[in-house]
Protein backbone atom coordinates (compact mmCIF):
# COMPACT_ATOMS: atom_id res chain seq x y z
CA UNK A 1 0.00 0.00 0.00
CA UNK A 2 1.28 3.04 -1.29
CA UNK A 3 2.02 5.80 1.48
CA UNK A 4 0.16 9.43 1.10
CA UNK A 5 2.23 11.29 3.50
CA UNK A 6 2.56 15.42 2.33
CA UNK A 7 3.91 18.40 3.89
CA UNK A 8 1.08 18.42 5.28
CA UNK A 9 1.39 17.48 9.33
CA UNK A 10 -0.53 14.75 10.60
CA UNK A 11 -2.69 16.04 14.36
CA UNK A 12 -1.03 12.36 15.78
CA UNK A 13 2.63 13.76 14.68
CA UNK A 14 1.80 10.41 12.38
CA UNK A 15 -0.69 8.73 10.29
CA UNK A 16 -0.03 5.56 10.74
CA UNK A 17 -3.27 3.81 11.98
CA UNK A 18 -1.75 0.81 13.70
CA UNK A 19 -5.56 0.01 15.78
CA UNK A 20 -8.89 -0.70 15.43
CA UNK A 21 -10.99 -1.88 18.81
CA UNK A 22 -14.09 -3.21 19.30
CA UNK A 23 -16.53 -3.24 22.35
CA UNK A 24 -17.75 -6.64 22.57
CA UNK A 25 -20.35 -8.23 25.38
CA UNK A 26 -18.43 -11.49 25.58
CA UNK A 27 -15.25 -10.90 25.19
CA UNK A 28 -14.13 -14.86 25.69
CA UNK A 29 -16.42 -16.17 22.60
CA UNK A 30 -15.86 -12.94 20.55
CA UNK A 31 -11.72 -13.73 20.92
CA UNK A 32 -12.51 -17.31 19.80
CA UNK A 33 -14.32 -15.85 16.71
CA UNK A 34 -11.44 -13.57 16.18
CA UNK A 35 -8.75 -16.16 16.10
CA UNK A 36 -10.38 -18.53 13.83
CA UNK A 37 -11.17 -15.69 11.35
CA UNK A 38 -6.99 -15.07 11.50
CA UNK A 39 -5.35 -18.69 12.06
CA UNK A 40 -4.13 -17.79 15.17
CA UNK A 41 -4.38 -19.62 18.91
CA UNK A 42 -6.83 -17.47 21.04
CA UNK A 43 -5.27 -15.06 23.17
CA UNK A 44 -5.90 -15.04 27.09
CA UNK A 45 -7.84 -11.82 28.61
CA UNK A 46 -6.74 -9.63 30.75
CA UNK A 47 -8.18 -7.11 33.62
CA UNK A 48 -7.44 -3.30 33.25
CA UNK A 49 -5.88 -2.18 36.46
CA UNK A 50 -8.18 -1.10 39.53
CA UNK A 51 -8.14 2.95 39.96
CA UNK A 52 -5.29 3.66 41.61
CA UNK A 53 -3.70 1.56 39.12
CA UNK A 54 -6.03 3.19 35.64
CA UNK A 55 -6.24 6.09 36.89
CA UNK A 56 -9.42 6.53 34.64
CA UNK A 57 -10.95 9.78 33.80
CA UNK A 58 -14.10 10.22 31.87
CA UNK A 59 -15.54 13.23 31.27
CA UNK A 60 -13.52 15.05 33.62
CA UNK A 61 -14.52 12.74 36.43
CA UNK A 62 -12.73 9.86 37.85
CA UNK A 63 -14.50 6.32 37.81
CA UNK A 64 -13.86 2.74 38.51
CA UNK A 65 -14.02 1.81 34.89
CA UNK A 66 -12.09 -1.54 33.75
CA UNK A 67 -12.15 -3.86 31.30
CA UNK A 68 -11.24 -7.04 30.18
CA UNK A 69 -8.61 -6.75 27.08
CA UNK A 70 -7.19 -8.92 23.97
CA UNK A 71 -4.93 -7.86 21.29
CA UNK A 72 -4.59 -9.89 18.33
CA UNK A 73 -1.64 -8.29 15.51
CA UNK A 74 -2.51 -9.25 12.02
CA UNK A 75 0.18 -8.32 8.91
CA UNK A 76 -1.25 -4.58 8.94
CA UNK A 77 -3.18 -3.47 12.18
CA UNK A 78 -3.75 -4.96 15.88
CA UNK A 79 -6.92 -5.98 17.07
CA UNK A 80 -8.14 -4.67 20.33
CA UNK A 81 -11.05 -6.87 21.93
CA UNK A 82 -12.64 -5.13 25.00
CA UNK A 83 -15.21 -6.37 27.57
CA UNK A 84 -16.04 -3.11 29.61
CA UNK A 85 -17.11 -3.05 33.29
CA UNK A 86 -20.40 -1.12 34.41
CA UNK A 87 -18.88 1.59 35.54
CA UNK A 88 -18.74 5.34 33.84
CA UNK A 89 -16.73 5.08 30.54
CA UNK A 90 -16.92 5.71 26.57
CA UNK A 91 -16.64 1.82 26.31
CA UNK A 92 -19.58 1.32 29.01
CA UNK A 93 -21.34 4.24 26.87
CA UNK A 94 -20.49 3.12 23.48
CA UNK A 95 -22.41 -0.35 24.39
CA UNK A 96 -25.12 1.15 25.93
CA UNK A 97 -25.44 3.31 23.22
CA UNK A 98 -24.79 2.34 19.96
CA UNK A 99 -23.85 -1.65 20.65
CA UNK A 100 -20.94 -3.85 19.96
CA UNK A 101 -18.48 -2.47 17.35
CA UNK A 102 -15.55 -0.59 16.11
CA UNK A 103 -15.29 1.90 19.16
CA UNK A 104 -11.61 3.60 17.84
CA UNK A 105 -8.66 3.75 15.73
CA UNK A 106 -5.97 4.68 17.84
CA UNK A 107 -1.68 5.90 16.58
CA UNK A 108 1.28 5.76 19.06
CA UNK A 109 2.83 9.03 19.71
CA UNK A 110 5.68 10.44 21.52
CA UNK A 111 4.29 12.24 23.62
CA UNK A 112 -0.04 13.07 24.66
CA UNK A 113 1.13 15.96 26.13
CA UNK A 114 2.13 17.62 22.98
CA UNK A 115 -0.36 15.95 20.68
CA UNK A 116 -3.49 16.72 22.53
CA UNK A 117 -3.28 20.20 22.32
CA UNK A 118 -2.91 20.11 18.63
CA UNK A 119 -6.46 18.29 18.65
CA UNK A 120 -7.65 20.34 21.37
CA UNK A 121 -7.17 23.06 19.13
CA UNK A 122 -9.24 22.06 16.16
CA UNK A 123 -12.14 21.29 18.70
CA UNK A 124 -11.53 17.75 19.34
CA UNK A 125 -11.62 17.14 22.80
CA UNK A 126 -10.49 15.05 25.83
CA UNK A 127 -13.33 12.51 26.25
CA UNK A 128 -10.98 9.77 28.80
CA UNK A 129 -7.62 9.31 29.56
CA UNK A 130 -5.60 6.47 31.61
CA UNK A 131 -2.57 4.82 32.25
CA UNK A 132 -1.42 1.03 30.93
CA UNK A 133 -1.87 -1.48 33.80
CA UNK A 134 1.05 -3.77 32.81
CA UNK A 135 3.82 -0.73 31.36
CA UNK A 136 4.90 2.74 31.57
CA UNK A 137 2.53 4.50 29.37
CA UNK A 138 -1.42 6.22 28.97
CA UNK A 139 -4.05 6.75 26.46
CA UNK A 140 -6.09 9.27 26.01
CA UNK A 141 -9.64 9.30 24.06
CA UNK A 142 -9.83 12.36 21.54
CA UNK A 143 -14.05 13.12 20.48
CA UNK A 144 -13.88 12.90 16.89
CA UNK A 145 -16.74 11.35 16.32
CA UNK A 146 -18.47 14.22 14.72
CA UNK A 147 -15.79 14.67 11.79
CA UNK A 148 -14.26 11.06 11.95
CA UNK A 149 -17.45 9.00 12.60
CA UNK A 150 -15.37 7.15 15.40
CA UNK A 151 -13.02 7.98 18.19
CA UNK A 152 -9.27 8.51 17.92
CA UNK A 153 -7.22 6.95 20.78
CA UNK A 154 -3.54 8.44 21.27
CA UNK A 155 -1.03 5.76 23.07
CA UNK A 156 2.13 6.64 24.57
CA UNK A 157 4.28 4.06 26.39
CA UNK A 158 8.07 3.99 27.39
CA UNK A 159 8.72 0.83 25.36
CA UNK A 160 7.45 -0.13 21.48
CA UNK A 161 3.83 -2.19 21.71
CA UNK A 162 4.43 -5.60 20.66
CA UNK A 163 2.57 -5.04 17.26
CA UNK A 164 4.72 -8.20 15.34
CA UNK A 165 1.73 -10.18 13.61
CA UNK A 166 0.47 -12.92 15.87
CA UNK A 167 2.05 -16.17 15.15
CA UNK A 168 -0.38 -18.89 13.14
CA UNK A 169 -1.65 -21.90 14.25
CA UNK A 170 -3.93 -23.27 11.51
CA UNK A 171 -4.94 -21.12 8.24
CA UNK A 172 -7.00 -18.04 8.82
CA UNK A 173 -10.65 -18.75 7.75
CA UNK A 174 -10.62 -16.06 4.42
CA UNK A 175 -6.70 -17.55 3.14
CA UNK A 176 -5.50 -14.21 4.65
CA UNK A 177 -5.77 -12.33 7.43
CA UNK A 178 -4.34 -9.21 6.13
CA UNK A 179 -6.64 -6.01 6.86
CA UNK A 180 -7.18 -3.94 3.97
CA UNK A 181 -9.28 -1.21 4.35
CA UNK A 182 -11.83 0.11 6.63
CA UNK A 183 -14.81 1.56 5.38
CA UNK A 184 -16.97 4.61 6.59
CA UNK A 185 -20.58 5.66 5.12
CA UNK A 186 -20.86 9.46 5.15
CA UNK A 187 -23.78 12.04 4.52
CA UNK A 188 -20.88 14.42 2.97
CA UNK A 189 -18.00 12.66 1.37
CA UNK A 190 -16.23 16.54 1.39
CA UNK A 191 -16.66 17.30 4.24
CA UNK A 192 -15.03 13.90 5.75
CA UNK A 193 -12.27 14.01 3.41
CA UNK A 194 -11.56 17.19 4.85
CA UNK A 195 -11.43 16.06 8.19
CA UNK A 196 -9.71 12.98 7.87
CA UNK A 197 -7.04 14.17 5.50
CA UNK A 198 -6.60 16.82 7.68
CA UNK A 199 -6.30 14.27 10.58
CA UNK A 200 -3.97 12.16 8.28
CA UNK A 201 -1.69 15.19 7.02
CA UNK A 202 -2.45 14.05 3.48
CA UNK A 203 -3.71 16.09 0.27
CA UNK A 204 -7.31 14.98 -0.74
CA UNK A 205 -7.45 12.11 -3.36
CA UNK A 206 -10.37 11.95 -6.38
CA UNK A 207 -13.20 11.50 -6.12
CA UNK A 208 -15.21 8.03 -7.36
CA UNK A 209 -18.33 7.93 -8.94
CA UNK A 210 -19.63 4.52 -9.54
CA UNK A 211 -19.47 2.93 -12.24
CA UNK A 212 -22.77 2.33 -14.62
CA UNK A 213 -24.84 -0.56 -13.69
CA UNK A 214 -24.12 -2.74 -16.42
CA UNK A 215 -20.69 -2.87 -15.62
CA UNK A 216 -21.02 -2.95 -11.64
CA UNK A 217 -23.60 -5.42 -11.56
CA UNK A 218 -24.66 -4.47 -7.82
CA UNK A 219 -27.46 -6.79 -6.26
CA UNK A 220 -28.31 -5.83 -3.08
CA UNK A 221 -30.43 -8.28 -0.72
CA UNK A 222 -30.91 -10.13 -3.89
CA UNK A 223 -32.04 -7.41 -5.96
CA UNK A 224 -30.83 -5.88 -8.95
CA UNK A 225 -29.97 -2.10 -8.23
CA UNK A 226 -27.91 0.56 -9.33
CA UNK A 227 -26.40 1.46 -6.17
CA UNK A 228 -24.92 4.89 -7.11
CA UNK A 229 -22.89 5.94 -4.57
CA UNK A 230 -19.26 8.34 -4.81
CA UNK A 231 -16.42 7.55 -2.58
CA UNK A 232 -12.48 8.19 -1.83
CA UNK A 233 -9.46 5.68 -0.85
CA UNK A 234 -7.00 7.44 1.62
CA UNK A 235 -4.00 5.71 1.97
CA UNK A 236 -1.76 5.46 5.13
CA UNK A 237 0.99 2.97 5.82
CA UNK A 238 -0.85 0.08 7.21
CA UNK A 239 -4.63 0.62 6.22
CA UNK A 240 -6.40 2.38 3.44
CA UNK A 241 -9.32 4.61 4.47
CA UNK A 242 -12.53 3.85 2.25
CA UNK A 243 -15.36 6.76 2.63
CA UNK A 244 -18.31 5.97 0.85
CA UNK A 245 -21.35 8.32 0.44
CA UNK A 246 -24.51 6.47 -1.09
CA UNK A 247 -26.90 8.01 -3.40
CA UNK A 248 -30.60 7.42 -3.71
CA UNK A 249 -30.91 3.69 -5.09
CA UNK A 250 -31.16 0.76 -2.42
CA UNK A 251 -27.93 -0.61 -1.13
CA UNK A 252 -26.10 -1.64 2.19
CA UNK A 253 -24.34 1.91 2.46
CA UNK A 254 -27.79 3.98 2.05
CA UNK A 255 -29.27 1.12 4.19
CA UNK A 256 -26.92 1.66 6.62
CA UNK A 257 -27.17 5.89 7.04
CA UNK A 258 -30.55 4.86 7.15
CA UNK A 259 -30.84 2.86 9.93
CA UNK A 260 -27.96 3.53 11.97
CA UNK A 261 -26.44 7.10 10.70
CA UNK A 262 -22.69 7.46 10.00
CA UNK A 263 -20.16 5.23 10.80
CA UNK A 264 -17.82 2.08 10.19
CA UNK A 265 -19.58 0.09 7.57
CA UNK A 266 -17.01 -2.57 6.92
CA UNK A 267 -13.48 -3.49 7.24
CA UNK A 268 -11.87 -5.76 3.94
CA UNK A 269 -10.08 -8.79 3.08
CA UNK A 270 -8.55 -9.61 -0.42
CA UNK A 271 -8.92 -13.22 -0.93
CA UNK A 272 -9.29 -15.34 -3.78
CA UNK A 273 -11.66 -18.11 -4.97
CA UNK A 274 -14.89 -15.56 -4.47
CA UNK A 275 -17.50 -18.22 -5.05
CA UNK A 276 -15.69 -20.50 -2.50
CA UNK A 277 -15.60 -18.01 0.51
CA UNK A 278 -19.22 -16.56 -0.04
CA UNK A 279 -20.62 -20.49 -0.08
CA UNK A 280 -18.02 -20.93 3.23
CA UNK A 281 -19.54 -17.81 4.56
CA UNK A 282 -22.74 -18.47 4.13
CA UNK A 283 -22.62 -22.28 5.26
CA UNK A 284 -21.49 -20.81 8.65
CA UNK A 285 -24.60 -18.79 8.93
CA UNK A 286 -23.19 -15.63 7.45
CA UNK A 287 -25.35 -14.44 4.37
CA UNK A 288 -24.24 -12.59 1.73
CA UNK A 289 -25.96 -8.57 1.62
CA UNK A 290 -24.74 -7.13 -1.37
CA UNK A 291 -22.20 -8.12 -4.54
CA UNK A 292 -20.97 -6.37 -7.30
CA UNK A 293 -18.17 -5.52 -9.25
CA UNK A 294 -15.02 -2.45 -8.95
CA UNK A 295 -16.55 0.52 -10.36
CA UNK A 296 -13.43 0.02 -13.42
CA UNK A 297 -13.82 -3.37 -13.47
CA UNK A 298 -11.01 -4.61 -12.00
CA UNK A 299 -12.32 -7.33 -9.11
CA UNK A 300 -15.44 -7.45 -7.54
CA UNK A 301 -16.55 -7.64 -4.23
CA UNK A 302 -19.15 -9.38 -1.70
CA UNK A 303 -20.19 -7.93 1.59
CA UNK A 304 -21.39 -10.84 4.40
CA UNK A 305 -23.39 -10.17 7.36
CA UNK A 306 -20.82 -10.56 10.12
CA UNK A 307 -22.13 -8.42 12.17
CA UNK A 308 -23.10 -11.12 14.73
CA UNK A 309 -20.05 -12.43 15.55
CA UNK A 310 -17.25 -9.99 14.46
CA UNK A 311 -19.32 -6.77 14.79
CA UNK A 312 -18.68 -5.58 11.77
CA UNK A 313 -19.43 -6.73 7.84
CA UNK A 314 -16.81 -8.28 6.31
CA UNK A 315 -16.00 -7.24 2.78
CA UNK A 316 -14.18 -9.77 0.44
CA UNK A 317 -12.88 -8.40 -2.53
CA UNK A 318 -11.16 -10.00 -5.52
CA UNK A 319 -9.14 -8.56 -7.65
CA UNK A 320 -8.20 -9.43 -11.45
CA UNK A 321 -5.06 -9.69 -12.78
CA UNK A 322 -5.14 -7.05 -15.82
Amino acid sequence: MTESITEKKPLAGNNRINQLAFVVQDIEKTSELFAKLLGIPKPAWFLTGDSEVSKVVFRGKPTNSRSKLVFMNTPTIQFELIEPNNEPGTMREFLDTVGEGIHHIAFDVESIKEQLPVFEGYGYHLLQSGEFTSSDGRYVYVDTLDDHKTLVELLESAEPRGTAPSKASHAPLLGTNKVEQLAIVVKNLEKAAEAYCKLLGVEKPPVIQSGPSDLTNVVFEGEPTEGDSKYMFINTPLLQIELIEPGKSPSTWKKHIDKYGEGVHHISFVIKNMEEKIKLLESMGYPVIQTGNFYNGNGRYAYMDTTSDFKVIIELLERYDI
